[in-house]
């Protein structure tokens, strides 16, 4: 390895386990379990950057600001504030899990979370052709209400199953807390940041505006592990490895391979959008900046992951 940084970035979804675990008090036992294998690595002597999603998260807020503007005409909360409030809320329970269990073990570490901007280009073509889902479902009267106080708001038929609105996903340009996490991890900090790709914002004019959009978190870790010059990335997601057939009778697991053959197999198409796809164009990314390997595993195996005896591993 060219350095000892590790970039870890954690699925959102991973903090709710199923639709009978989603309250507060169920996020946190899940990051609690997290953080005993992000301290399995940190024990390993690795300096760790954690990254996180926020998708579940980010649709409770917004569900609730629904319910808020249909019972009492309360405001609508802008997708940033929501990106922002998850940001405090996840870095927040990972910051106290993480520093209990680093307590535990007698480990002289501690940890910042750091509310992350991230520039994005405000000519992006995905500001043209919103494609992100976001939020609850809604009949045609209910959408046709919210189009009435927000007519720039677009929505799109989704399977019969109702009408859900839908934002722009326009790539990660640069981190603005860049330098104040490279300072954290000079200090020998865990440092939580870039939660849910980060809070969007364009620049116009030398000032920074937030936009309604949401930047995909994997494509954001790896632009900052690639910015921080880290050896190494690991996305933990829902599933042990990659595949290839996925869930069909030709599956096949990935364990060991590199940059040319996950270009390879990304052409033939095994991989699905809205599943891994970003994960391995966000590998691809970071590998092709220089970074030494990427790691693919579920949260569970993170430690034998680092230790090269799990998950699926690329490199360069």
């Amino acid at each position: 390895m060219k350095n000892n940084l590790v970039v870890i970035a954690i699925g959102g979804n991973s903090l709710v386990k199923d639709e009978s675990h989603k309250t507060i008090q169920d996020q946190y036992n899940a990051l609690v379990e997290t953080s005993k294998n992000i301290a399995d690595i940190i024990e390993q002597g690795l300096n760790v950057v954690i990254t996180h999603g926020n998708g579940p998260q980010v649709g409770f807020i917004l569900r609730r600001s629904e319910i808020a503007y249909a019972e009492e005409g309360m405001h609508t909360v802008p997708i940033s504030s929501c990106v922002a409030d998850t940001q405090g809320a996840i870095g927040f329970q990972l910051k106290l899990a993480l520093s209990n269990e680093l307590k535990r073990r007698c480990l002289e570490k501690k940890s910042a979370a750091i509310v992350t901007l991230t520039v994005v280009d405000k000519n992006d073509e995905a500001f043209k052709i919103p494609t992100k889902p976001i939020g609850s479902f809604y009949t045609e009267r209910q959408k046709e209400n919210f189009k009435e106080n927000h007519p720039n708001w677009i929505f799109i038929e989704d399977a019969g199953r109702g009408y859900r609105r839908v934002v722009p996903s326009p790539k990660p340009v640069k981190i603005l807390e860049l330098d104040i996490i490279k300072d954290m991890i000079d200090k020998n900090h865990v440092v939580i940041a870039a939660g849910g790709g980060g809070i969007p914002v364009v620049n116009e004019k030398d000032n920074y505006k937030p936009v309604e959009a949401v930047i995909d978190k994997d494509l954001a870790s790896s632009m900052l592990a690639g910015s921080l010059n880290a050896s190494m990335l690991i996305i933990s997601t829902s599933v042990s490895h990659v595949f290839l057939n996925y869930k069909t009778e030709d599956e096949k697991r990935i364990e060991k391979t590199n940059l040319e053959k996950i270009k390879r197999y990304k052409s033939e198409g095994h991989f699905k959008t809205g599943s891994m796809l970003p994960k391995i164009e966000a590998a691809i990314d970071f590998l092709e900046a220089g970074g030494d390997q990427v790691i693919v595993t579920s949260p569970e195996y993170l430690g034998l992951a680092v230790k090269g005896e799990y998950g699926t591993i690329i490199l360069r």
